[in-house]
């Protein structure tokens, strides 16, 4: 039945048949009477959060996109909300978003030519249909999404992404709850997921019982019992189909999103690599200042300005207006990259990222064996190490190092996401503080924060975390960028191997990406902890897989951070000075 929403009209639930059967569930969306009879190019979205809803989270409403003369379809996902079959988490999104991409270009008043759109998981089931190559999909504007599953989606340098996997599996239980006719236990669900910070602490996590009740999420558990990089996520690695994707691409991320590593990969692998000319040649870049609910100027404690509050809509407008209808609006005149510069707090042009422009600049780690908290005694510094004692911290999963902020995902206030004041953490004498004097002249970083630790330890396993942190001169310590890693997976994600205790090993750790200016007076801050949680699981340092451990498997783990003539721990930055 036919309904007219903002001057738009609406077909629900139009059923679309799969290869194996399927029927999957869309709403259909065409522009007012008064736009003419088309045809009219085909914008399709599709996402397991309700298609009535198409990610509303952050993009106007599909009538809107009609009204700019589209045919607009809202799809629920294989076993989602309207839609038939099971749903498992990335099992079927190439094959179903190559028949759905081939079924809206047939349908009435269609021109044939089609383009995605759609954040999160919505950017993913672009890039999994455009990597079959069905021939009607035109262009794609994948947002906040990442091209592999493991590394950037449920783990982070062997470590697992518990507050964004946790919260994310028990939202998308709702549904499946919902489904099963269970709206008691949905409730039950939605209350829960606003109170998380009375269920982080659960151990073992493959026990987590609002999950395991009802059999609602057993993906969350595959995520578990899969805590390599093995056969289970490899066959969805986005990054091994560059070459079968041959359509210009339009990418989104912002620099506190959970994502923000992949879509700066993304961009650059299918710049570099993807199967065709066309596509290699036309695919940017937006990177903004947003956690994973975007467009917003206002973050945590953090008013970004009016700038920061850029609709992208019109940008995404613009970019079919050319490629689906041929307008000639400029879009592919400007220059690649769009990024928004921290500290200034504004937009910046670039024709690459990082920018050619940006060198290396190495942070050596300093103290005299006392940087425990801002009451230490640690620097960062250009100089080289001379003879200085180690740094000595324990971590204890009992207690671990609270986050702050950061780039989790997907709920403010649930789980750590955006710039927060450190200090509440530095102060704790279980994270290393190192701090460069005030800055002579601004420093613009822009690009990806390495870490080099020396450190031992006395556990078979345990993680290293690493922090970077602007501090202005009232002392506001607020976070740029953070990484960890698993210190088993130190040299592979595949084939871990545990430590000796007391060898002294070098740790490379990925600090993510950023934009950002340190203005002149503002100072440069390097934290080292054992954790970050829960951002992240909580290592129990007993070498196996923690979140199959007890409180009764917990170590208590010392660690030494060296910085000597032999052992040159270090951070090491890209950008320049700006005089």
């Amino acid at each position: 039945m036919e309904q007219r929403v903002a001057g738009s009209s609406v077909e629900r639930d139009v059923m679309a048949e799969m290869r194996d059967g399927t029927m999957l569930s869309a709403d259909v969306y065409r522009p007012s009477e008064g736009e003419g009879d088309g045809p009219w190019p085909v914008l399709l979205i599709r996402q397991p959060y309700d298609k009535a809803h198409a990610e509303m989270f952050s993009y106007l409403h599909p009538s809107w996109y009609a009204s700019q003369g589209y045919i607009v379809v809202s799809q629920d996902i294989r076993g989602r909300w309207a839609s038939g079959g099971e749903f498992s988490p990335f099992r079927h999104e190439a094959e179903d978003g190559y028949d759905t991409v081939e079924w809206a270009a047939e349908l009435p008043g269609s021109s044939g030519k089609v383009g995605m759109y759609g954040f999160s998981y919505g950017g993913l089931t672009q890039l999994m249909a455009a990597s079959l190559g069905p021939p009607h999909l035109t262009c794609i504007c994948p947002a906040f999404c990442t091209p592999q599953l493991y590394e950037g989606w449920a783990y982070n340098g062997g470590a697992f992404a518990l507050s964004f996997n946790l919260t994310w599996a028990m939202y998308l239980a709702t549904d499946t709850a919902r489904r099963k006719g269970l709206s008691g236990y949905e409730a039950t669900l939605w209350k829960s997921i606003q109170s998380m910070h009375d269920w982080w602490q659960w151990l073992p996590m493959e026990s987590f019982p609002l999950l395991r009740a009802h059999d609602l999420a057993p993906y969350f558990f595959e995520w578990i019992d899969h805590p390599s990089y093995d056969a289970y996520w490899q066959r969805w690695n986005i990054e091994r189909a560059y070459s079968r994707i041959t359509v210009p691409a339009f990418h989104i991320g912002g620099w506190y999103d959970i994502f923000r590593d992949g879509d700066l990969t993304l961009y650059g692998g299918m710049k570099d690599r993807a199967g065709s000319k066309k596509a290699r040649e036309n695919q940017k870049l937006v990177m903004g200042p947003w956690y994973h609910n975007p467009w917003n100027r206002i973050l945590g404690p953090c008013d970004l300005g009016e700038a920061a509050a850029s609709r992208m809509d019109d940008l995404q407008v613009r970019w079919f207006d050319y490629w689906l209808k041929g307008l000639a609006n400029g879009i592919m005149e400007e220059p690649r990259v769009r990024y928004f510069m921290l500290g200034e707090n504004a937009w910046r042009e670039d024709s690459a990222w990082p920018p050619a422009k940006a060198e290396f600049l190495t942070l050596y780690l300093h103290s005299q064996g006392r940087a425990n908290s801002l009451s230490g005694d640690g620097v960062l510094a250009r100089r080289l190490p001379d003879d200085e004692a180690p740094d000595v911290y324990v971590y204890n999963p009992r207690d671990p190092v609270p986050s702050l902020g950061g780039q989790s995902c997907c709920i403010p206030g649930v789980t750590p996401m955006g710039p927060s004041d450190q200090r509440p953490v530095e102060v704790m004498n279980q994270v290393l503080v190192y701090t460069t004097p005030p800055m002579e002249h601004p420093f613009c970083i822009t690009g990806k924060v390495c870490v080099r630790l020396f450190a031992s330890t006395d556990v078979p396993d345990t993680d290293f975390c690493v922090k970077l942190v602007d501090v202005s001169p009232s002392g506001k310590a607020i976070n740029l960028t953070s990484g960890i890693l698993r210190a088993k997976y130190r040299d592979s994600l595949e084939n871990p191997e545990l430590l000796t205790a007391g060898t002294v090993y070098s740790f490379s750790i990925n600090g993510g990406s950023i934009a950002a200016l340190i203005r002149r007076g503002h100072r440069i801050r390097l934290e080292v902890a054992g954790s970050n949680f829960p951002c992240w699981d909580r290592n129990t340092n007993s070498g196996n897989n923690p979140m199959k451990d007890g409180y009764a498997d917990i170590r208590v783990a010392t660690h030494q951070v060296f910085h000597d003539r032999d052992h040159p721990s270090c951070v090491v930055l890209s950008g320049w000075e700006e005089h």
